[in-house]
């Protein structure tokens, strides 16, 4: 029964990532559009002696973000001769996210995974499957894996867990609120700081080597350039005003993506990263509390983790499509950990990949036009992120302050 369990895992695994490869060359709004007009470009102009993103000039994502762009277009090459260059790089790329989604998937579920985490392996078929190309076709899928082994490996082998943390955080920067959560909730703080700052001083020593001297910090400056995003949280009332004709959306060639335009917009877009560092820090703050205090790290880091993670996205103004992916390796985790307190969440996160399936790509263009429907979509999606994220933060306000017996494997 164990090893049928496991087949049937494994057989879910790979059906749910050929479909969601598949489907992101069927589905309207150009799902796979970033892979190939912009990491595909910025990959072959570093390997043909031409700019650098993130060393010869200022970019949007952390440096280490680059070497999966390389990498695909390395693996790409054989291919293109029978395919074309986007093809083949696409091809690449989707091959590339699986193997490492299947690298993690073999650490989650083991040679005889536990109850929790067969759980787990099913939530995250399923909303891979729900949330569409997007969960696989952006840079935000290659630290989903990463994300997921870091975060299981962090109570036993917490120097290495923290460095593979850091390391997704180099390439996204979400998984460092998994690093702070990690450092907050457990006892091997020491461990964990000396490992992410290693990573860290290793990255930045690199990038010095390399010429890059401004550039390293380029992701963060650059953020404060954007407008506010469509899909973004505090976007939805003014998406209203668009529907009413009273506010505009228009697409900035600068970032790359289409953003409101209207009064109070950019005043809105000014506070939200102040807003955001505030959510962080009381988040943080309430979890030290209950860490002092003796709370359990098992029920602790888990919704530790969700809440900053879902504050990232709720008080961000960019609010892409793919953010929903950074939601899946806390839920994993909290899967794991404390399996019974994790289904509401659980629930909650496949009901918003569903719903931004819906909005992008399935309804963009609509939403583009400030169509009713997809605007109400979106602002479903919108609220139940807000929802997930007082769920979240309900949830660690709850952690017993003394250790207590919670359900584990």
């Amino acid at each position: 029964m164990g090893r049928s369990r496991l087949v049937a895992l494994w057989g879910a695994f790979l059906a749910v990532h050929a479909v969601t490869a598949i489907v992101g060359w069927v589905y309207p709004s150009q799902p796979m559009g970033d892979v190939v007009l912009v990491y595909e470009p910025w990959s072959a102009s570093a390997l043909s002696g031409g700019p650098i993103v993130g060393v010869t000039e200022t970019w949007v994502y952390p440096q280490l973000a680059l070497l999966p762009m390389l990498l695909a277009k390395i693996l790409s090459l054989p291919l293109v001769a029978a395919l074309g260059a986007s093809s083949a790089y696409l091809v690449a790329w989707a091959a590339m996210v699986v193997v490492l989604d299947a690298v993690a998937f073999g650490v989650l579920l083991g040679r005889a995974p536990s109850q929790p985490r067969r759980a787990a392996a099913w939530f995250w078929c399923g909303a891979l499957l729900l949330l569409g190309p997007i969960g696989l076709y952006r840079i935000d899928a290659v630290t989903v894996p990463i994300a997921v082994i870091g975060g299981l490996w962090i109570s036993r082998r917490p120097a290495v867990g923290a460095a593979l943390l850091a390391i997704g955080a180099w390439i996204k920067i979400w998984p460092g609120a998994l690093v702070l959560a990690a450092f907050v909730a457990f006892r091997a703080r020491v461990r964990i700081l000396i490992a992410a700052a290693s990573v860290t001083a290793a990255v930045v020593v690199t990038l010095l080597l390399l010429g890059a001297d401004t550039e390293i910090l380029g992701f963060l400056t650059e953020q404060t350039g954007r407008g506010l995003q469509i899909e973004s949280v505090a976007a939805t009332p003014f998406l209203w005003l668009a529907v009413g004709g009273a506010a505009r959306i228009e697409y900035s060639f600068e970032i790359l993506t289409f953003q409101i335009a209207a009064t109070g917009a950019d005043a809105v877009g000014a506070v939200l990263t102040p807003l955001m560092l505030l959510l962080v820090l009381a988040i943080a703050v309430l979890g030290a509390v209950k860490a002092a205090r003796g709370a359990d790290h098992h029920r602790l880091f888990p919704p530790l983790a969700l809440a900053l993670v879902t504050a990232l996205i709720v008080a961000n103004k960019v609010g892409s499509p793919q953010f929903q992916t950074w939601l899946l390796a806390p839920v994993i985790l909290w899967l794991v950990l404390d399996r019974t307190r994790a289904r509401v969440p659980a629930v909650l996160v496949l009901v918003l990949c569903a719903l931004t399936c819906l909005v992008y790509p399935l309804a963009y263009d609509g939403l583009l036009r400030a169509e009713l429907l997809p605007v109400l979509v979106l602002t479903l999606r919108n609220a139940l992120l807000i929802v997930l994220l007082v769920v979240g933060v309900r949830a660690l306000a709850r952690v017993p302050a003394h250790r207590t017996p919670t359900t584990r494997e």
